[in-house]
This record gives structure tokens, sequence and C-alpha cells, in this order.
């Protein structure tokens, strides 16, 4: 039996005990999770800076504040969130019990990714635990220092048995893939979501996918270019661009091309000085083979801004590229790096036009002081967010759905909706061995006349007061009484 299959066994076998179904169990799980973000943050800054040379401060703003936010959401709502969820009845159900019941679906596996490490593989292990669900942790092997620190501390923290974190690289992940689960949770790119979903439907397993795509930025002449801009360049060089849903390109018309360049590059010097590299708050590739994938992507491109470069640091400059065409190789596909093209289009029509002959992104940025603009982005196009007049910040609202649509992804998850991601919302009805005159509409001898009666109890919801549902009870059994001597005569 090899690592990965005993991991998943352990995890079965310590889901069966039914020890991760008690809320108190889960409410314990979790705030032993925010213990170990609050005393282990110099291990977890650390190994994010060998990784992506990300700043302590920036580690915590992007990587664990959001995590902290969500434990405490989870731990204050998870009572309300597990609790049964009364439905509305029809006038044949009206004095059962009848409601939805959250239960855990079993063991998830959770294929985290490298741009994020902590926020991306950690957020959804709060909704598997909220859930009550078992779960093995994959760590992505790119974050080699991150990966580390996680299989070393999180068995201090939390059930080692029901969430074991299993590192490794492409032979690993493909031996857990091997293995039935009852959820995939994978966030990553769309070659590779493809292979989950493949391996997952073989034991029938649903998976959520948060891929990525292109993600279009329009720029409205009619706004505040140097807000706007500001926002974009936020957007885009955070994390050197390696952020899933960063604004992947500009479109706007010719004539505020220059500005935008001129304010986006304004706004890069405001953030990382004059010297980008020596900034700290600027991070790094992650490796020299995403350095190379990048770095090709500019043959074919004219640069206006950037395009500094260092192999050996995994360095590259915040650049912009102006007059860039859709054929060009950075329109191919997600950039996934500090290169920001801009393409002109005649106006709105033309940009509506041009996102909807691509995949739908995950997200959709529009800025533009005119709400009849903003509208007909939202109304004319497909994506996984819409944000109107900034960036990124959809990603940490937690009453919001974070997840794609089409190509870039399926499934959402963050706040109660990482929790309903990861449960079976189990249908239930209660019905008492009573009342038995109110079938008789239903059993053969099938007439015209119970046809007519099923027609009215079936088709009436009935939304009552307590008074009201008390006396409507008092007619139907009446009812049911008649219609039961009826059926015996």
């Amino acid at each position: 039996m090899s690592r990965e299959q005993k991991a998943v066994a352990r995890a079965r076998k310590a889901f069966e005990t039914g020890r991760s179904k008690p809320l108190e169990h889960r409410i314990h799980q979790l705030k032993n999770l925010q213990r170990l973000l609050t005393e282990r943050k110099k291990e977890i800054v650390d190994a994010i800076k060998k990784d992506l040379g990300k700043s302590e401060e920036g580690t915590q703003l992007y990587e664990t504040l959001g995590l902290e936010g969500e434990i405490n959401m989870a731990v204050k709502k998870l009572k309300e969130w597990a609790a049964p969820r009364p439905v509305e009845k029809n006038l044949m159900t009206l004095s059962d019990t009848v409601y939805i019941r959250p239960e855990p679906l079993g063991v998830v596996l959770i294929i985290g990714a490298w741009n994020y490490p902590w926020a991306i593989t950690i957020q959804p292990l709060i909704g598997a635990i909220a859930a009550g669900n078992a779960a093995v942790i994959k760590p992505s092997e790119v974050c080699v220092h991150t990966a580390k620190v996680m299989e070393d501390l999180l068995p201090l923290y939390i059930d080692k048995e029901l969430y074991p974190v299993v590192t490794g690289g492409v032979t690993e992940t493909q031996e857990l893939l091997r293995q039935r689960f009852d959820h995939i949770f994978y966030t990553g790119n769309g070659t590779v979501g493809k292979l989950i979903m493949e391996a997952a439907a073989k034991h029938l397993t649903p998976v959520t996918l948060e891929l990525g795509g292109k993600s279009p930025c329009y720029i409205d002449k009619n706004c505040d270019l140097t807000i706007a801009c500001r926002r974009i360049a936020w957007g885009k060089y955070t994390n050197c661009g390696q952020t899933c849903i960063a604004p992947d390109y500009i479109l706007c018309e010719p004539s505020i091309q220059n500005q935008v360049i001129e304010e986006v590059q304004k706004a890069v010097k405001e953030f990382y000085t004059d010297d980008p590299k020596s900034c700290p708050d600027y991070c790094r590739i992650i490796n020299q083979r995403h350095f190379k994938r990048i770095m090709a992507m500019l043959e074919d491109s004219t640069i206006a801004v950037g395009g500094d470069n260092d192999e050996s640091d995994c360095y590259i400059a915040p650049t912009i590229l102006k007059d860039v065409k859709p054929e060009a190789k950075v329109m191919q596909e997600e950039i996934f790096g500090p290169l920001l093209p801009i393409l002109s289009v005649s106006g709105l029509d033309e940009a509506i036009k041009f996102i909807n002959r691509g995949e739908k992104p995950l997200a959709l940025y529009v800025f533009s002081h005119d709400s009849k603009v903003i509208n007909r982005v939202r109304d004319e196009t497909s994506s996984g967010g819409l944000l109107a007049n900034d960036c990124l910040v959809h990603y940490s609202v937690s009453s919001l759905p974070f997840g794609g649509v089409g190509n870039s992804g399926m499934g959402c998850y963050h706040g109660k909706f990482s929790f309903d991601q990861l449960s079976h919302q189990r249908g239930c009805l209660i019905k008492q061995l009573k009342m038995e005159g109110m079938n008789s509409m239903r059993y053969p001898p099938h007439t015209a006349k119970k046809l007519g009666w099923a027609r009215f109890f079936i088709l009436k919801t009935v939304d009552l007061g307590w008074v009201g549902r008390m006396v409507l009870f008092a007619i139907m059994v009446v009812g049911a009484a008649v219609a039961f001597q009826h059926y015996l005569n």
C-alpha cells in the first residue's frame, strides 16, 4: 500500500468513527487552525519569503488575514449553517416535517496552488472542517518550503488522521487521484483541471475546479484614469502578476492609451519605487520555468514600460505592452506574470464582442463613471465574478461566492458557500402513520376525481402563519376523515 493510499485509508477510517461530525469537534479544529496561524507566523512568513519573495506584511495581508476572517466567520456561524433548513410545503405535506439537512460528504481531497499557497490551500480546508468532513491536503510541490511547513505544522494543531498532509509532485498527485474520494477541490490551470475531472469521473466523484483564464479589464474614457490605473496596477502587479484574478489585459480606446500607460507607470513607481527589484513589496516569479514562459510572450509585442529582467533572480519588472494585437503570443494564454498588454477598441460595443469571443473568464473588470456602461458589461457578458472600478477585492468578501464559469471553473466557495459546497444537502420528510384518508387520492384505482383532488393538494403551496396552519390542519383532518370514510364505502 502506497503512502498516499495509507493516508486516504486513515482519513476514511477516522471519518467513519463519526468524530468529525459534532459541531464542538469542528469548532475545536477550526480554533486550533487559527492558533497555528498566530503562533507559527514566523515559519509561515519565512517559507513564503523563500518561495515567492513576499514580505512579512504582504504574506499577512494576502495569505493569512483572510484565513483568520474565514475561521472567525465559520466558528460564529457554524451552528446556523449546520441547522436543518425548513422548506415550503404543499397542502399534501402540510402536517409533515420537511427540511434540508446539511451533512458531511466524507473524505475530501484538496489540491492547493503555489501562487497563494496558504490562502488557496487552507481556505477550502476551513470549509471541509466546518462541514464535518475528513480532508486529505495536497500542497503544491512548486512552493517547496511552504509545503514542508504545512507538512510539519498542520499535524501539530489539527487531527492528523482526519486531515493528513501528503506532499510530493506529479507522481504522488496521480496516486492520490487513483483513490476514491467524496469530493475533489482543485485550484490551478485548466489543463490539469481536465485531468482531475477525468480521474474523478471514474468514481463519479464531484469536483470543484477553481481555474483562471484571461480576465479582461475595460477602461471607459469616461472615468478618473488616475484612480482607475492605480487600482489596476495594484491588481496586476501584486504577487508579481501571479494571481488567478489579476487583470490580464486592458481594453480601451486609442485616444486614452498613452494616458493609461502614463498613469499605470506612475502607480508602479508609487508602489514599488524607481527600482522594483530592490523593493521588498515586489515579489519574484516562482521559478525559472515560469520565468522563461513569461519572457517568451514578449517576442512579438511592443514594450512601452519595463521589460527589465534577471533570470538568476526570477525577476521581471512591471511591464506594460502597447498596441497589442489579438494574435500576439501574450494574448494566447493566461499570462500569470507582470505583463500588462493594452489592446485598442473603438468603444464599448467592440470591447464586449472581443470579451465574448474568448472563454468565460474568472473575473471581469470595468472602469467607468457611467452606470449604463457598467450595466451593459454585466448584462452582455459572462464571467465568474464582475467588479466595477476596482480589482481583486471581491475575493475578500466572504458573503460573495468565488468561482468560475465555463473554462474558468465550476463550483464556488468562501464563507457559507464553502460549507454548502462541501456538504450534502439531504432532503428530509418525516411523516406520521396517521391521516391515511389523505392518501386515498394517490392509491389505485386511479380516477379523474382522485386526480382532481391530487392536483389541488399537490400544486397548492402554502405560506401561512401559525394560526392559519392550525385552522388549515383542522380542515384537513376533517377532510381526511370524510375522504377515508368515502374510501371505505
